[in-house]
């Protein structure tokens, strides 16, 4: 039997039995912990979706809608590589298109195994669509495992493949525009990334910029005034 102290017993509940309504979270908290539970699922979802090829340094992993995600490395996957992450090694990061309207992974994989190179030569791969998912990223084998890319040509490519991040969005930037997805998931990956890295707005160029005329990628129709808009101006 429950001991009562005034109106109320032990239990918090009035002493004539009837129940109080709790109070109705206001929209903007249902929100919140909607969006949050979300972020979660997700981030617990890829991790799970990445641990396999991190065993096995395998051919990366997919990480979808990084909009959503932390910027913490604790609970962000694009930061969850097999090898120790080397922030000191990686000095840039340039921005490319695949040059072709469909592609994923392993068809860009096949691609540069053509090539010689022994895999898939950018770190990120970003879809449109047509294979790969819109703004769906690819985390590549060379980022899980820390290792130098193959996505710069030039006199300088030796050195920016060595040391700067390649980003590839799947399309062709010289005949159509790439997806609003895509030039999204592009601009918070790469705001990761310097966050991460510390690597200043200046530090992220365009495959056409470094390739001294060489390429013209990532196309003309890529959004170089929003997207530079957009880079963190870190100090260097």
């Amino acid at each position: 039997m429950s001991h009562v102290t005034g109106g109320q017993d032990v239990h918090g509940l009035p002493r004539n039995g009837s129940t109080q309504r709790m109070p109705r979270p206001s929209r903007r908290t249902r929100v919140v912990w909607v969006s949050f539970l979300t972020a979660i699922t997700l981030v617990t979802g890829l991790l799970l979706l990445g641990a396999g090829d991190h065993r096995g340094g395998g051919r990366g992993y997919l990480v979808v809608a990084t909009s959503v995600l932390p910027d913490a490395q604790t609970l962000n996957p694009i930061f969850r590589t097999a090898a120790p992450l080397e922030p000191n090694r990686w000095r840039g990061i340039i921005i490319h298109h695949s040059g072709a309207p469909a592609g994923d992974a392993e068809s860009m994989r096949r691609r540069h195994l053509g090539f010689g190179y022994r895999s898939m030569g950018y770190h990120f791969l970003i879809g449109n669509g047509n294979r790969l998912g819109d703004g769906v990223i690819h985390v590549g084998d060379r980022w899980v495992n820390q290792q130098p890319g193959a996505h710069c040509i030039g006199p300088d490519g030796d050195y920016y493949n060595e040391y700067a991040i390649g980003i590839a969005l799947i399309g062709n930037g010289n005949r159509r525009p790439f997806t609003d997805r895509q030039i999204t998931e592009l601009i918070r990956l790469v705001q990761q990334l310097q966050r991460e890295l510390n690597l200043p707005a200046t530090a992220v160029q365009l495959h056409r910029d470094v390739a001294r005329n060489l390429t013209s990628s990532p196309g003309e129709f890529f959004p170089v005034g929003q997207f530079e808009r957009q880079l963190l101006n870190l100090p260097h």
